[in-house]
């Protein structure tokens, strides 16, 4: 055995001794060892090798693969341009707190600044976006390196969980290799021995997540009887759960964005149009908001958290917080939650909740009207694809309207037990959430799991579709709400009517693709859906594999139909 080929053995070994399930890898020369080595382990079924030609979809797939799973995804590259590809994902990652380790292999000492093909500086190429970054010696034939290579691994892992007292995110590892980069055969013995520590067990002993005592110790949440609570996007889907639990303890009102694992009845349907309804609001203000995880959809939120008569406070479970309007007067470990619940509960003010109940209700019937008359719009499908996905499935959503349109269009209560919904809304942007949605149907294979995007989403990220013959197919369904072009654009500032020049060219950008073909080309399977019922029937009775659902929209109509909603929401309330 070379020392390359050594190398790339011992650490997948280590990282699957480290619970790693799946791995995702790009094709390339320097990095052949770890291709061996990931080839031989899924050969062996000790672990899931998935392989992709384009490096910035594979970073996006296993940023999927540990969106829910919450398991550390490594991605392997060549040298180069290869390692540059994964920077979106990379920001992603370390936004979102999500575990994701970055394998990168690299020329030697040697052959850096001489112009050698394929040779760029790497070394902390993602700067601060990562948790840790660590470039290995070049390997060599000589003994003492076993040991290093494991504990390497181990601290990678610990790093990319957020252990012992950390963030979770992404993790570098730079690994310089010489040649020769293939399995040979040279008869010479490797000095020393190469196995991993008895019965599997990884070099390294990790504490388990959660398992350190509190970042902040103090008298926990106070039994404020008028808060609002707000959930926004958290780290892990489950987490949101908690806080319910807490809110629905002290009988406090709770909105949600449309991300995490769903406790049906908890959450006030169209929680944005409430927020919207200023007079009505004024009248029934909160003294106290609490917010869990980060807030990135509506403004009407920093509209309220801004009100002097409003204090802000948040509950965190990593080492820092959102408070991108610096308002926050109080940051709670997560764990006072759990502590806080018996001095919170039924401390509520009766008939304040009661008052947001009842606004609650009526907004949903008049929002729910608007909604369902709506069809074919953003807002319909949105809502059609949230109210009908089976218990426990997976709901992946793209930026830009079709959050926004589900933040706005869906009922909570109408959304079946423990459907999980995630985003990629670190950076909230529209690059990666084809291959995203990909990886976290493959982290939940045979459940019911939908992607949800627009057009230039899913146009940005087509090779998200590039899944070879050999590798492990996805159960997904993409539902694609095509209005041809960034609908978004027209809800926003730039779509008022005196700057509609500019709008259509620079702005809503239409492209004119025909969906159809570009799946026909990938062998996918395609249907375009005008009717509701046949989406429903899609969405309801999923079928295994790959599947794109197209569904045409006007573009013009967005704008007017959020004010309809807001108009709705405000006759509800008056």
């Amino acid at each position: 055995m070379n020392p390359s080929l050594a190398l790339a053995t011992v650490i997948v070994d280590e990282l699957i001794r480290h619970g790693v399930t799946d791995v995702v890898l790009c094709p390339g020369s320097r990095s052949a060892p770890f291709a061996y080595a990931v080839h031989e382990a899924d050969r062996d079924g000790r672990l899931r090798l998935h392989v992709r030609v384009d490096e910035r979809s594979a970073a996006f797939t296993a940023l999927g693969l540990a969106k829910v799973s919450r398991v550390p995804v490594p991605v392997i590259t060549t040298s180069g341009t290869a390692v540059a590809n994964l920077y979106p994902a990379v920001l992603e990652a370390s936004q979102a707190s999500v575990p994701m380790v970055v394998i990168t292999a690299d020329r030697p000492a040697e052959l850096r600044g001489t112009g050698a093909n394929q040779t760029t500086d790497q070394v902390k190429l993602f700067g601060r976006a990562t948790r840790w970054f660590h470039e290995t010696a070049t390997p060599e034939r000589r003994v003492g390196q076993n040991g290093t290579w494991r504990s390497l691994v181990g601290r990678a892992i610990a790093e990319s969980r957020g252990l012992p007292s950390g963030d979770p995110g992404p993790v570098h590892l730079n690994i310089p290799l010489r040649d020769p980069l293939v399995p040979t055969d040279d008869g010479e013995p490797w000095p020393e021995g190469l196995d991993g520590r008895e019965q599997g067990q990884p070099w390294l002993a990790l504490r388990a997540p959660h398992s350190h005592p509190p970042a902040v110790t103090g008298p926990g949440i106070a039994p404020v009887p008028r808060t609002l609570v707000i959930l926004g996007d958290l780290p892990d889907p489950a987490q949101g759960g908690e806080l319910a639990e807490l809110a629905a303890a002290a009988g406090w009102p709770m909105l949600a964005e449309p991300f995490g694992r769903y406790h049906r009845g908890r959450v006030s349907p169209h929680g944005p149009l409430m927020l919207g309804a200023y007079d009505w609001l004024d009248e029934h203000r909160p003294e106290r908001v609490l917010i869990g995880g980060r807030l990135t959809l509506s403004r009407d939120v920093n509209r309220l958290l801004q009100h002097p008569d409003v204090t802000v406070e948040v509950v965190t479970p990593l080492t820092s917080w959102a408070d991108a309007v610096h308002v926050v007067r109080r940051v709670h470990d997560w764990a006072d939650i759990e502590r806080s619940h018996s001095a919170v509960a039924g401390c509520v003010d009766r008939s304040w909740a009661a008052a947001w109940r009842k606004a609650a209700s009526g907004i949903g019937v008049a929002a729910d009207a608007v909604v369902d008359g709506s069809w074919p719009s953003g807002l319909s499908v949105a809502a059609t694809v949230a109210h009908n996905l089976p218990a426990g499935g997976g709901l992946y959503i793209g930026s830009s309207n079709s959050v926004r349109d589900l933040d706005l269009g869906r009922d909570p209560q109408r959304i079946a037990r423990d459907v999980v919904s995630v985003a990629n809304r670190g950076l909230a942007g529209i690059d990666g959430v084809v291959s995203s949605a990909v990886g976290m149907a493959l982290s939940r294979p045979g459940q019911a799991n939908v992607a949800l995007m627009g057009d230039l989403t899913f146009l940005h990220d087509a090779n998200g579709l590039l899944i070879g013959p050999h590798e492990p197919v996805p159960d997904l369904t993409i539902v694609v709400v095509n209005d041809d072009g960034g609908g978004i654009f027209g809800t926003l500032e730039q779509g008022r009517a005196e700057l509609s020049d500019a709008l259509e060219r620079v702005f809503s950008t239409p492209t004119g693709t025909r969906i159809a073909d570009l799946c026909a080309a990938h062998d996918v399977e395609h249907e375009r859906v005008t009717h509701r019922d046949r989406l429903v029937e899609r969405i309801m009775t999923p079928s295994p594999g790959l599947h794109v659902v197209e569904v045409p929209i006007p573009r013009d109509n967005q704008r007017d139909l959020r004010q309809q909603l807001k108009d709705a929401a405000a006759a509800a309330l008056a």
